[in-house]
């Protein structure tokens, strides 16, 4: 069975702001313990042409899969790409 996901609306933009999010889609995995445990792209090339999903290295799925192995995400830490955020304030 996969993992579970959440989704977070955030409005008004406070849990954004908190944790640095710069664009959509700006992913996170946080761990059962609430440790960031990855901060960056959705995955390795910057594009919407879905052809190019199969040849991307995809760093959320991966970073799951290495949690729940018991390892860390690698990399840890990578550039988000997307729509820039703009926060109401």
């Amino acid at each position: 069975m996969p993992p579970s996901s959440t989704y977070l609306l955030d409005p008004d933009g406070t849990v954004g702001r908190a944790y640095g999010a710069l664009v959509t889609p700006h992913m996170y995995i946080i761990d059962g313990e609430g440790i960031l445990r990855y901060n960056g792209a959705i995955d390795s090339i910057r594009s919407t042409d879905p052809a190019d999903i199969p040849k991307a290295v995809q760093y959320v799925r991966e970073g799951l899969a290495r949690l729940a192995a018991g390892q860390s995400p690698e990399p840890a830490v990578t550039q988000p790409y997307g729509c820039t955020i703009k926060y109401a304030d």
